[in-house]
This record gives C-alpha cells, structure tokens and sequence, in this order.
C-alpha cells in the first residue's frame, strides 16, 4: 500500500532513504535547505517542497533525518517548520541521531498537535542506506510503530522495539559508543603492529582470516589498507554521538572511561580538520 511521505533532509543518509522509500512505491515529497540535493530526487520521481510545512502538510508519515538537535528543533518547530502543519492520522518519524531528553521533548510538542511521534534513528551508514538494509530502532507507541513500519522496512532490514519514544535514541548513542571502540581498536591494533615492525597488510590479512573479523572490519579493511578514510559515518557526526553518550552517561551516574577517551580522541581528529572523513579515520588522532 502506497503511503505519502514527507521526507525532510537529505544529506549521506537521507538521499538513499528517500530513495528507497520511492522505489518501495511510496508518494514521496523532499525538502532539503540546499535544493540540489531535492532536485535530483525530483528527477526520479520524488515531489520538491518549498518549506518544511508544506511538505509535512503533504505527509501521512513525515520522516526527519538531519543533523542532530539544532537542525531538528528548527525544521520541526521553527518558522515554515513542520509542526505547523500536523494534525490527527499523521505520524512524525524522527530517524535522526538526538540526544534522548531532546526526543521526548519532541515527542511532547508533536503530539500536541494531534500528530503522533515515532523516534527511529539507524543502526548503519552510507552503504546500508544506499541497500535498504539499516536496522532501525525505534522508540513510541506500540500501535504507531506497527502503522509506520511499512515505511520503516523500505529503509531498512530491521525494526528494533525500544520502548517509548527517547529509547531509540537511546539505543542508538549506546551502540555507537561500541562503534567508535571497535574502530579505535583496529586503528590502535593497526599502528601498534606497525610501531612493532609488522606490515600494515599482512597483519590486516591475519585479523580478516581468524575469529576477530567481523562486517564493521570487513568494510573499513580497504581504508586502512589504502591510509584513506572516504566518508560512510563522517567523524563529526561519531564525535556528536559520543558527546550525547557521555552526556547521557554523566546524567544517570554511569561508569564509562572507554567513551571518555573516545570523545578525546574524536574531539581531536575534529580539530586537527577530519571531520569529513569517514570515523575510521580516528587513526589519525592517536
């Protein structure tokens, strides 16, 4: 069943979701701040907005995949934003990385529209994208994520039930904090056998070859490989997930000194002008 979506951001991510939410045979309207982006799309088929409003006026689903909080709070809630033009049979599916005080809080605004509020941000990066096989973790009301969830599986192989709205993000932070570990761990492994006088490439043959490898090294295995970090999961979106992680982890007491050094180490990669470049690139903070 064809389902009319809005879909508001379009960047690594949100192209190829927006995408595949049109080859599932979905009515799909873009907005985008920068419009080239939207224009490609519109000539796959996709509907261009103007504003946010107007695409949220147009969506029975209006799927919101930006930056992180900032961006979220004024597409949503700012002049021309979204919210202005919700109401009662629509359903906000915030799939962007927030932290989790700032979903609930939307959760709350958006549902005094009359709308409802789904928080799915993605397990996954560009290539999962781009082959419709992100997990998505979602967080709401039972029945509205069983409503949308025809939407969810043209983005992605998985919806993960979290809770209520809030717990997805909260999923979402946690998991990346593993994320970022495993990649500062190969990195480190990497330039420690190197310092120890092992070839880069022969010590990468032996981790793919035994117990150790896993999907995550298989694909940066090439970057590592080549000293070239060409963005999946940009490093300045891994630093913003691992800052809401540590201020999550300082709200609730929680122990956590790996993520301490991995926000030092991802702070440093943004300052020495990595930000770009795919977080695998962390081995060039340490």
């Amino acid at each position: 069943m064809s389902v009319r979506i809005g879909f508001l951001g379009l960047g690594i991510m949100g192209t190829a979701m927006a995408r595949n939410c049109r080859k599932a045979g979905h009515d799909v309207m873009v907005w985008n701040r920068s419009p080239k982006a939207a224009q490609a799309l519109a000539g796959e088929g996709a509907r261009v907005a103007a504003t946010p409003a107007e695409a949220a006026a147009f969506g029975q689903v209006v799927v919101v995949m930006l930056t992180g909080p900032e961006a979220c709070e004024a597409v949503l809630f700012g002049p021309d934003g979204a919210a202005g033009s919700l109401g009662p049979g629509q359903t906000v599916v915030n799939m962007s990385t927030i932290p989790p005080a700032f979903a609930r809080e939307a959760a709350q605004k958006v549902r005094a529209t009359g709308a409802d509020y789904v928080d799915a941000p993605v397990s996954g990066s560009k290539k999962p994208a781009e082959d419709g096989t992100l997990v998505i973790l979602a967080g709401g009301r039972e029945a509205t994520i069983a409503a949308v969830e025809p939407v969810l599986l043209a983005m992605g192989k998985k919806v993960a039930r979290c809770g209520e709205a809030g717990m997805g993000s909260t999923m979402k932070i946690t998991v990346n904090v593993l994320l970022g570990a495993m990649a500062e761990g190969l990195a480190e492994t990497v330039l420690l056998g190197e310092s120890l006088g092992l070839d880069r490439k022969a010590l990468l043959d032996v981790i793919m070859a035994g117990p150790m490898a896993n999907d995550l090294f298989r694909l940066k295995d090439p970057m590592f490989r080549a000293d070239d970090y060409p963005p999946q999961f940009p490093a300045k979106h891994m630093a913003k997930d691992l800052r809401f992680a540590a201020e999550a982890a300082s709200q609730a007491g929680a122990n956590a000194p790996t993520l301490a050094v991995l926000n030092t180490l991802y702070a440093r990669l943004l300052d020495r002008g990595l930000g770009e470049a795919d977080f695998a690139a962390v081995i060039k903070a340490l």
